[in-house]
């Protein structure tokens, strides 16, 4: 049973935050909760990710089949179990929507021995659901792309375009099912050029584990600098905790992390914010979500492609912004505090990639500059990077960081860059 709630004061004295996975989210909870209590986390990872097991401020721990829910759960079980002998306050986090959606869906069982800052899982897994998602875009007039659903568990399915015109997208509508399924040349989105492509990756999906549907969608049309991102947490009363929001520069490339951004900068977009508010509010969300949005140049509409009920991968930016998103969950959560709304209005650039990426890369002249300016004023910030932290977590992070040259030479600059267009 979780002890009652503290005194805030002896917070840095009893709080234990534990983290499942160790993507660039991890090391920003790591951060926020160092920042906020001056505590080490648990971290669980898969694998050793040692820009983050190298940490000062982490107890990283390797654990086989992690993403297992029948491995995860007794061990997180009996750690919380020890945690709260041992007089601690456990508060227990994950990383990715394969983890979120685990910690949801046993959260019953979990939050009898840690704090939970996750929705109820039939609420994640209605809002997740991407047809669900956009049927409920619809209920509250948040504009989407014109999307079909093909049914991956059907064998008899065929193959339907929507007739819109190629190149399209198409995408799993879940992302933990996807996280199982092996196919060829598997990638996180795919960018469709003719229908015998989107022929040959639904079959691909039809003959493996994943069960659920394929999304074929028009392509919104422009590059990366028209994508729109918002972090956002409401409280229980449907009231915003805090809207931070942010304009795409660049986004990454690779296969398995197209549409993850490279760099973000601010943007406090009024109709975005008041969009993804009404949605929060229509379906009872509390909690911080991220939505992912494109602006559409035909129309000067801003099209909603999903949201993530947890921080995103990204969600360093709105520590960079001013807000301590561990902190918020906390006094949300154990604390039971009202917050009020909180600025997040701090001038920032997110940024994965080095300058030379950003002169190479980003083709808007003012942005790039806007961009290059922020390195040389000390407002640009690599996720991974914190001058508190060791010299040998400061080397694998650089490893991170100047790998990313390689990356964009291999999948947008370089010779073979057109076989993963």
């Amino acid at each position: 049973m979780l002890p009652a709630a503290p005194d805030e004061r002896d917070l840095p004295r009893l709080l234990q935050p534990v983290i499942v996975g160790s993507d660039f989210s991890c090391y920003a909870f790591v951060r926020c909760f160092q920042e906020a209590y001056g505590v080490r986390s648990i971290v669980l990872g898969s694998a050793d990710v040692k820009s983050v097991s190298r940490s000062r401020f982490v107890d990283y721990r390797v654990v086989p089949d992690l993403d297992q829910a029948d491995a995860m759960v007794p061990l997180l079980m009996d750690m919380g179990a020890h945690l709260i002998d041992q007089g601690k306050i456990p508060f227990l986090v994950g990383c990715g929507d394969h983890y979120a959606r685990l910690i949801s869906q046993h959260k019953g069982t979990l939050q009898e021995r840690f704090h939970v800052p996750y929705i109820d899982f039939d609420l994640l897994d209605e809002i997740t659901q991407k047809e669900n998602f956009y049927k409920i875009c619809d209920e509250v007039g948040i504009p989407y792309p014109r999307t079909v659903f093909l049914d991956c568990a059907d064998p008899a399915a065929t193959v339907d375009d929507g007739g819109f015109s190629y190149p399209l997208i198409a995408k799993p509508s879940n992302s933990a099912a996807y996280h199982y399924a092996e196919i060829p040349d598997k990638k996180k989105v795919f960018l469709v050029h003719d229908r015998d492509e989107l022929t040959r990756i639904f079959e691909s999906l039809q003959a493996s584990t994943y069960d659920r549907s394929l999304i074929v969608q028009e392509f919104v049309p422009g590059d990366d600098t028209q994508i729109r991102i918002l972090s956002a947490y409401t409280d229980a009363q449907g009231n915003p905790v805090f809207m931070c929001g942010g304009r795409v520069i660049l986004e990454d490339h690779a296969p398995g992390a197209i549409g993850n951004p490279a760099i973000i900068i601010p943007e406090r977009n009024r109709k975005v914010m008041e969009d993804a508010l009404r949605f929060m509010r229509h379906v009872g969300y509390h909690g911080m979500a991220n939505f992912d949005v494109k602006f559409d140049e035909r129309d000067g509409s801003y099209r909603f492609f999903e949201i993530n009920t947890r921080p995103g991968r990204s969600s360093a930016f709105v520590r960079q912004a001013g807000v301590n998103f561990a902190k918020v969950m906390v006094d949300d959560l154990v604390l039971g505090k009202s917050q009020g709304e909180l600025s997040a209005d701090e001038p920032f650039v997110y940024t994965t990639v080095p300058p030379y990426v950003v002169r190479r890369s980003v083709a808007d002249d003012a942005l790039r500059t806007q961009v290059l300016g922020a390195f040389r004023d000390g407002t640009a910030a690599f996720p991974l990077y914190w001058k508190r932290d060791s010299a040998v977590q400061h080397f694998w992070a650089s490893l991170t960081y100047y790998h990313q040259i390689s990356k964009f030479k291999k999948y947008v600059w370089g010779p073979e860059a057109k076989n993963y267009a």
